[in-house]
């Protein structure tokens, strides 16, 4: 349930088309269905503008199916985030509909939703290397709702890559940009656009790069104004962000 499908409900019963009891019985699943091991908020797209997301890791492909089911019956589009491929193999029978991306190890189950954002979102990434996370970001943000544009292999180790993309940096609204290693490129980013600029840093690096915490602790102490910081791999939580930004 969210705002659209809630006004609907109940513009229909004030015209008399939907009765007192079934527009109770639509709204019983609210704020929250009881599945096997899970409590599904169905309410979370009527408070925050999106629906409950499902982090597969730690999840056994029935209770991600039980989840997904509950989500569809109340109406939502349903996204899994960080999907193996094995898992989706194995998922793509359970769950009707779904389609995977390899890339951003997503599994989307609905029509993609009109846009909402109103501007576009910009994921950068550093290397070939951190694309994976950079696909996740770009996946989810297109899932709610933004038009998403990438740049890729623009990193600080041939900053020229960069500085001749400086119009579509610009013309962003928000820009998410994916770095590991010493983790620069968000600071260089944040000091050529009047732009909100996300930074996710990744797990990618030699042996002192701590599995990101160099490039984490890099991006926390930029010197650049408009960088924020999510976690280390963190695609998901940067294109949530953006999404909120985007349509403020």
């Amino acid at each position: 349930m969210d705002r659209d499908r809630l006004r609907e409900l109940l513009e229909a019963h004030r015209r008399g088309d939907v009765a007192t009891e079934e527009a109770l019985e639509r709204l019983a699943a609210l704020p929250y269905v009881d599945v096997e091991h899970a409590r599904v908020d169905t309410h979370r797209a009527l408070r925050h503008g999106f629906p409950e997301v499902i982090y597969a890791p730690g999840k056994r492909p029935a209770q991600i199916e039980r989840i997904a089911g509950a989500l569809r019956d109340a109406g939502q589009r349903v996204l899994v985030t960080r999907v193996s491929a094995e898992l989706a193999e194995s998922l793509g029978g359970r769950i009707p509909g779904a389609r995977y991306d390899a890339e951003g190890r997503l599994l989307l189950v609905g029509e993609d939703p009109p846009v909402a954002g109103r501007g576009t979102v910009l994921v950068v990434s550093a290397g070939t290397a951190d694309l994976p996370v950079a696909a996740e970001a770009a996946g989810v943000a297109r899932f709610l709702g933004n038009p998403v544009e990438t740049l890729q292999d623009v990193g600080v180790a041939g900053i020229h890559r960069l500085l001749g993309e400086g119009e579509r940096l610009r013309a962003a609204r928000v820009l998410i940009v994916v770095a590991g290693m010493e983790g620069a490129l968000p600071s260089v980013v944040g000091g050529l656009v009047d732009r909100p600029v996300l930074a996710v840093p990744t797990s990618v690096g030699y042996g002192a790069s701590f599995g990101g915490l160099a490039a984490l602790l890099g991006m926390l102490n930029s010197c650049a104004s408009n960088v924020a910081v999510v976690n280390i791999d963190n695609g998901f939580g940067a294109a949530y962000v953006a999404s909120l930004i985007n349509r403020l």
